[in-house]
């Protein structure tokens, strides 16, 4: 006999070539992955009943010293346990006190699971002070850019007209419209939407009208939606919003960003934002936690890191660090040499839920992702 470690990304694959039961493959599968979930300011009721929940069906809740006896009335907590731990705790807190019903929903929604395939979204940018110089392009290039992005392996193309760079001056919406209007122009007329969906990086509602209008597909707003005139052309369009979470606006969401906490922050941001956007009928959402819009570099990295987290709205995640300056923090780089560190970054946002990723370097993502998506599906 021998043994050895496995490190299993579909468990389900596995256990079919281990031609287990159908019935078995279900059942196991869901004990094959630990969860880990931090909860804030539990009732110190609530955390005694769910300690002992979670004891008695093999999962585990770590609390502060002290809570047996109450001694402080709201504390933080530790949730640890399997798919199948979760399922159950959700079913037996439906019936407990002390806001342990609204965690038992909380706790239904970060079990379901959700498969959606990599796509890449490359950048392109309509103007002279986008902060990286080869992403920049006019009508004169147009047709050459998309059709070498599309050559590369995009599924999308983001076109944005003005630079959001930490300490950009926004422009009229006159002007953005008038550095995009041919390029959309050659777009329409060539169809090239009919062979990559194009996304319109604005928020503006007399530049997301037009695209819309030639066969753009996607609205990837900053703002997150703010404007009721946005939501309302999107539901028009049915057309895909990318919600991204901003701190103030890009002149100066950079100085000195700060949260109580990012994750519950952000997490509320996209809780309103997707309720608003659905009151205006807008269905097919993205999330895009905004890398490097006003947040720190510690901000950043734990979002990066717990992304996960927010697959429990049931949509997929955007990320976009392309070359950014967080990178430039960690190790010191021109923004010419940033494709490593650009790389790593969007590699482990694919790990931790991520399904779009938003770059320049279109070439090398899909080579890397490709490699990236082989070792991730070996049995």
């Amino acid at each position: 006999m021998k043994a050895y470690k496995l490190s299993l990304e579909d468990i389900n694959n596995f256990l079919e070539n281990l031609q287990c039961d159908s019935g078995g493959i279900k059942i196991m599968s869901k004990k094959a992955k630990v969860h880990t979930l931090f909860i804030k300011n539990l009732h110190v009721g609530a955390a005694n009943i769910l300690k002992q929940d979670a004891l008695s069906i093999g999962a585990d809740l770590a609390v502060p010293r002290g809570v047996v006896i109450a001694k402080e009335k709201y504390v933080d907590a530790l949730l640890i346990g399997t798919t199948k731990h979760f399922e159950t705790l959700a079913r037996k807190e439906l019936a407990q006190p002390f806001g342990l019903k609204e965690l038992a929903k909380v706790l239904k929604d970060f079990v379901k699971e959700q498969k959606y395939s990599t796509k890449i979204m490359g950048v392109l940018n309509a103007n002279e002070d986008s902060f990286f110089k080869n992403s920049r392009f006019d009508n004169s290039q147009a047709s050459f850019k998309i059709e070498k992005m599309i050559e590369d392996g995009a599924n999308i193309i983001d076109i944005g007209a003005v630079s959001s760079r930490p300490g950009s001056l926004p422009v009229s919406s006159d002007e953005e419209l008038n550095r995009i209007k041919d390029i959309v122009q050659t777009i329409y007329k060539n169809r090239y939407f009919e062979k990559v969906d194009f996304s319109i990086d604005s928020y503006e509602p007399k530049v997301i009208e037009y695209v819309l209008d030639h066969g753009f597909k996607i609205v990837n707003d900053i703002t997150g939606l703010e404007n009721d005139e946005v939501c309302k052309l999107t539901a028009k369009y049915s057309a895909q919003a990318v919600i991204m979470h901003m701190q103030n606006n890009q002149t100066n969401m950079q100085e000195d960003p700060f949260y109580e906490d990012v994750i519950v922050e952000i997490d509320d941001f996209f809780k309103q934002r997707v309720e608003k956007a659905k009151s205006f009928g807008v269905e097919d959402i993205v999330l895009d936690v905004g890398i490097g819009f006003g947040k720190t570099l510690k901000h950043n990295l734990l979002l990066l890191k717990n992304l996960e987290h927010f697959k429990h709205f049931g949509y997929e995640l955007l990320i976009g660090a392309s070359r950014k300056s967080m990178i430039n923090m960690i190790t010191p780089t021109e923004v010419s040499d940033r494709l490593p560190g650009t790389l790593a970054i969007h590699l482990e946002s694919l790990r931790n839920g991520a399904s779009i990723i938003r770059c320049h370097d279109v070439k090398e993502h899909f080579q890397a992702i490709k490699v990236f998506e082989a070792i991730q599906n070996i049995n």
